[in-house]
């Protein structure tokens, strides 16, 4: 892996306290609405996260973190229309909870695969982005996202009836 660059730690730093925010606003209010400080902050974190993984190219190419960090940027506008505007109608909020949810499993696909694969240091846990090990993450991840929707939208079912 190539060693970090200032750019890079802080863009660490925010999806860190983008990744904090997420968490404690789920735990506290279910979902994840820009109404309230710590989702707003969490979007906000999350924007410079994404816009931030835009600008880093310690690999010479575009690669999956930038895609990864387009498809954010495509999930936090959704979500943000979604809950300012009313153009999906009764789906608005169950949207924005998808759209919001998504990119909290977009941040662990990158942190977890640079984790293992930087950390220790010296002597990663893993060598190579076909591990099985990070395959293995990446689906739990999937499967605590569904979950975690399933949850939210049960939560927004029962707050909305």
């Amino acid at each position: 892996m190539p060693p970090m660059i200032p750019l890079g730690w802080f863009h660490t730093a925010m999806g860190v306290f983008a990744l904090l925010c997420g968490a404690y606003t789920l735990y506290r209010n279910k979902e994840i609405l820009l109404s309230n400080r710590s989702g707003l902050l969490y979007v906000l974190a999350t924007l410079v996260t994404a816009v931030t993984a835009l600008m880093i190219f310690q690999r010479g190419t575009f690669g999956p973190g930038h895609a990864l960090a387009i498809l954010t940027l495509a999930a936090l506008a959704v979500g943000t229309i979604a809950a300012s505007t009313r153009l999906f109608g009764r789906f608005s909020r169950y949207l924005q909870a998808i759209s919001f949810s998504a990119t909290l499993l977009f941040h662990m696909i990158p942190a977890i695969t640079d984790g293992l694969m930087r950390l220790p240091l010296g002597n990663p846990v893993v060598s190579s982005i076909e591990s099985p090990l990070l395959k293995g993450f990446y689906a739990v991840f999937l499967l605590i996202y569904v979950v975690g929707i399933g949850l939210q939208i049960r939560h927004i079912s029962k707050s909305a009836g």
